[in-house]
């Protein structure tokens, strides 16, 4: 189907012959003037044949006009005759600009569908009722309390993930008093890399539902907590796949479990530079103390300092390694506690250790070409 104009813009030969008749001119002698065959003339004038960018250079001389005037009517021409666009380019383009839709389909989140299927399937997807409640999307009747709080869309789509993940998963009753316990068990696991796939086990016979989520390309998220009901959420990303980061992000969010935090609104958490900090006094109160406990936890703040104390200025391998011996802990996290106090992150990167390929397997996991078949 053709634009509405289509019917009163004519091709540009149209206007050619209306020049020449001006001039007198026959088409042997616009050929002649512009050294091409009659047969070509005739082409152009009859309409069978478009003007090219050389062709509308060759006019502008013979007819001492801006060769633009003919690269006008031709363009103007041909999108007279283009068809109109599927409404459903643009349906797409606004999703797409919003949420990483191809993205979500890729990963099996929702399923490649018209554009009204889509938004109704983001609907179910953000549970919300209708297309018109889907956080961000310009038609949004209304702004979410995602939006008041500035989380990004990517962001909110993973997190969003991470609750239909963690929402289909059976969980113990939540014990407070066993996840405290459960610590010193976590610590013993942090001297090998393999003993992470432990780490999901253990929490969920705490009543803690563990779930790690790859995160989309445009959604730069470490963790959450949040609570279904009664039942306390950790989601990790792990985005940053080193030892030290995985063992940090992941005693951050059992701090807010332990805490509370999280009930009202999830806790998402981007850990890096100084939001990693306990001592940044522009973090709310529950982030620095999250920190406080993932730092110590690492290391225990005291041997660390007492430690890098001691061998100020000159910090060599074999004494590292020493002290994670004897603070049974693998080389990785020590290494990655050293890199943030002393803001050198080239520091023994030959001990930051990749820890998803053991954790994974022991985890209910989402993404890293597995998906999680989860009902709405």
């Amino acid at each position: 189907m053709t634009t509405a104009s289509a019917t009163w813009i004519k091709h540009p030969g149209f206007y050619i012959r209306e020049e020449m008749e001006a001039r007198g001119w026959l088409q042997r002698d616009l050929a002649f003037i512009l050294g091409v065959q009659e047969q070509a003339i005739n082409q152009i004038l009859s309409g069978r044949r478009g003007i090219s960018p050389d062709m509308a250079q060759q006019l502008g001389a013979a007819f001492d006009v801006p060769p633009e005037f003919f690269a006008n009517l031709q363009l103007a021409y041909d999108m007279a005759q283009s068809k109109q666009p599927d409404p459903a380019v643009a349906m797409r383009g606004t999703l797409q600009s919003v949420f990483p839709v191809r993205e979500m389909i890729r990963r099996g989140w929702i399923e490649q569908s018209d554009p009204i299927l889509l938004e109704s399937q983001l609907a179910t997807f953000f549970e919300v009722k209708a297309a018109n409640e889907i956080p961000y999307l310009a038609h949004a009747a209304r702004k979410s309390r995602y939006e008041d709080r500035e989380i990004p869309a990517a962001q909110l789509a993973w997190l969003f993930r991470v609750r239909q993940v963690a929402g289909s998963v059976a969980s113990r009753l939540y014990s407070e008093k066993a996840l405290r316990a459960a610590l010193s068990n976590l610590e013993s696991l942090m001297v090998s890399l393999d003993a992470t796939r432990e780490v999901p086990r253990i929490l969920m016979e705490c009543g803690v539902r563990f779930v790690a989520v790859e995160k989309l390309p445009s959604a730069e998220i470490d963790g959450v907590c949040f609570w279904l009901r009664d039942s306390p959420v950790i989601g990790l990303s792990l985005r940053r796949d080193k030892i030290d980061n995985f063992w940090f992000v992941l005693r951050h969010e059992i701090e807010h479990v332990l805490r509370g935090d999280g009930r009202k609104e999830e806790m998402l958490d981007v850990l890096e530079g100084e939001s990693s900090s306990a001592t940044n006094d522009s973090l709310p109160p529950e982030e620095r103390a999250a920190n406080a406990a993932a730092e110590d936890f690492c290391v225990p703040k005291e041997r660390m300092e007492s430690f890098m104390l001691r061998k100020h200025p000159f910090y060599y391998e074999k004494d590292v390694l020493a002290f994670s011996r004897l603070a049974n802990r693998h080389p990785g996290i020590v290494v990655g506690q050293m890199q943030r106090r002393m803001n050198r992150y080239d520091y023994l990167v030959r001990h930051q250790a990749k820890v998803r390929q053991f954790l994974l397997p022991g985890a209910i996991a989402d993404g890293w070409g597995r998906t999680i078949p989860v009902s709405n």
